[in-house]
C-alpha cells in the first residue's frame, strides 16, 4: 500500500516535469515566431520607407498629363517620363494619398533628385510648373499661334478661334490682330484654356499702352494700332536697332507731308515674298492695300509683329528732315538718307550698280 502511494506520487512528479517542458517549448516557439514577425515588420517598414522616400534618379524631365486622363493614363505618363521604377513609385504614392485624376492634369517639371513623395504631393495638389511662351520674330497671326501652342496643350486652331472672338469683341479688325499682342516671354500653365492665354497676352499689351505712350501716339496723330503698323514697316526695313528711330522719323515726315510711304517691305508683303532682294517695276504695280507705292498713308495693319523697342523707337523718334532712304551699297544693313530727291537718286544708283555687280536680280 505504502509502495503504491510512493509510486503514485513519483508518477505525478514525472508527469509534472513533462508538462512543464512542453509549456516551456511552446513559449519558446511562440516567442521566436513573434520575434520573426517583428523582424519581418521592421524589414517591411524599412523597405516601405526606402520606397516612399526614394529620389528621382534621372535627368530633369517634364511630366505632361492631358485633360481627361484617368488613373491608368497618369501612371503611363509618369512611367514614360520618369522611367518604370521612379514613375511607378510616384504613382503608388499619389494613389495612396487619394490623388484625383482631374486635379493631377497639367505639366510638372521634375528635377533630378526630387523626392518621390514630393512629386506625388505636387500631383495630388495640382501644383504645376509654369511654362514660358515666347513669340519673338513672328510675322503673322498664324505664326503667333504656332509659336505659342508649341508650349501649351491647346492647338493653333483653338487659339486662333478664341483670339478671333476676343479681339473682335475688343474692337480689333482682323488685319489689326497682330497689333494686339506684344512679343515677350510670358508664363502660363500648360493646360490653360486658349481664352485664358489670349486674355493674358491682351492684358500685357494694354499695360504697355499706358497713358504716357498713348499721349505720345496722339501727338504724332496716330493710334496705338497705327504706331504698331508703322513700327512693323520700320522693323522690316532695317535690322539695325540704332537706325530704327531715324527710319521711323523719315516715315513720320512722309506721312506729315502727304507723301506716299513707298516702303519696299509693304510691297514684299503684298507680293507674298519676304525674301525678295530686288524690287522691280512689276512688283510696284501689284494691287493691294498694302502696296504703299500705290496707296497713300499707312497700310490696313501691321505686316509683322513689332517688338516693344521698335514701338518706342516710333514714339520717341528724334526730329530730322530726311524724306528718302536707300540701302548702302556696302551691304552693311545700314541706309543712306537724303533730304532731297537728287541726292537720293545718286544713292540709289550706287546701290543698283552694286546689285548688278553681284548678280542680284
Amino acid at each position: 500500500m505504502e509502495q503504491k502511494e510512493k509510486n503514485a506520487k513519483s508518477g505525478k512528479k514525472k508527469t509534472s516535469r513533462k508538462s512543464g517542458r512542453k509549456k516551456d517549448n511552446f513559449v519558446t516557439r511562440h516567442s521566436l515566431a513573434l520575434l520573426i514577425a517583428a523582424i519581418a515588420v521592421v524589414i517591411l517598414i524599412g523597405a516601405a520607407a526606402i520606397f516612399c522616400t526614394g529620389n528621382y534618379r534621372g535627368e530633369d524631365k517634364w511630366v505632361y498629363i492631358p485633360r481627361g486622363s484617368d488613373s491608368k493614363d497618369i501612371k503611363d505618363s509618369l512611367q514614360s517620363a520618369l522611367g518604370l521604377s521612379d514613375g511607378k513609385r510616384v504613382y503608388f504614392l499619389w494613389n495612396l494619398m487619394g490623388g484625383r485624376s482631374e486635379t493631377a492634369c497639367g505639366a510638372y517639371l521634375i528635377p533630378k533628385g526630387t523626392k518621390s513623395l514630393s512629386a506625388a504631393r505636387r500631383l495630388k495638389r495640382g501644383t504645376q510648373t509654369p511654362v514660358k511662351i515666347r513669340f519673338n520674330n513672328a510675322v503673322s497671326f498664324g505664326d503667333i499661334a504656332k509659336k505659342i501652342t508649341t508650349k501649351t496643350e491647346c492647338d493653333s486652331a483653338s487659339f486662333i478661334h478664341a483670339a478671333q472672338k476676343i479681339l473682335t469683341d475688343s474692337g480689333y479688325a482682323p488685319q489689326e490682330f497682330t497689333a494686339a499682342f506684344l512679343p515677350d516671354t510670358y508664363e502660363t500653365y500648360w493646360n490653360d484654356s486658349p481664352e485664358k492665354i489670349v486674355d493674358r497676352l491682351l492684358k500685357a499689351n494694354r499695360r504697355f499702352w499706358d497713358e504716357n505712350r498713348k499721349k505720345k501716339a496722339a501727338e504724332l496723330g496716330l493710334t496705338p494700332v497705327q504706331v504698331s503698323t508703322l513700327a512693323a514697316i520700320v522693323e522690316e526695313e532695317t535690322a539695325k536697332a540704332d537706325e530704327r528711330p531715324i527710319v521711323a522719323r523719315l516715315y513720320l515726315n512722309r506721312l506729315k507731308s502727304g507723301m506716299k510711304l513707298q516702303a519696299d517691305p509693304t510691297v514684299k508683303f503684298a507680293v507674298g515674298d519676304r525674301s525678295l532682294r530686288r524690287i522691280t517695276g512689276s512688283h510696284l504695280k501689284i494691287e493691294s492695300p498694302y502696296n504703299t507705292y500705290l496707296h497713300a498713308g499707312l497700310p490696313p495693319g501691321p505686316i509683322r509683329v513689332p517688338e516693344a523697342t521698335t514701338l518706342d523707337a516710333v514714339l520717341d523718334a528724334p526730329p530730322h528732315n530726311y524724306l528718302y532712304m536707300c540701302a548702302k551699297e556696302d551691304f552693311s544693313g545700314y541706309h543712306n538718307f537724303a533730304v532731297d530727291y537728287a541726292t537720293h537718286m545718286n544713292n540709289a544708283r550706287r546701290y543698283q550698280a552694286e546689285l548688278n555687280k553681284r548678280g542680284i536680280h
